[in-house]
């Protein structure tokens, strides 16, 4: 068995105890942005298994938009990440 080399770690264990791996990450082709899939991106920059340069490329995300995901988990928690609540966590 072969292992692809990558750069930076191959998981990385989060505050609660879990193991997060590259495997929990969504795929690369992604096009439907679903909560989970942006708290997986804002978790794996947050805690080192990506840098952030590397999934804006990975997932061609802009860093504006990175970057409201990162504010959003910040101030109100994954929660504020369902495109259904954005009226009622964005800012005035």
């Amino acid at each position: 068995m072969y292992l692809r080399k990558v750069d930076g770690p191959r998981s990385v264990k989060m505050p609660d105890g879990t193991i997060m791996t590259r495997a929990d990450l969504p795929p690369e082709t992604t096009v439907r942005w679903v909560a989970s899939r942006k708290a997986a991106v804002v978790k794996a920059v947050l805690y080192g298994l990506l840098t952030r340069e590397a999934a804006l490329e990975t997932y061609a995300l802009s860093d504006e938009e990175f970057s409201e995901w990162e504010t959003a988990v910040a101030t109100h928690g994954e929660a504020a990440l369902r495109a259904t609540a954005l009226q009622k966590y964005r800012q005035p």
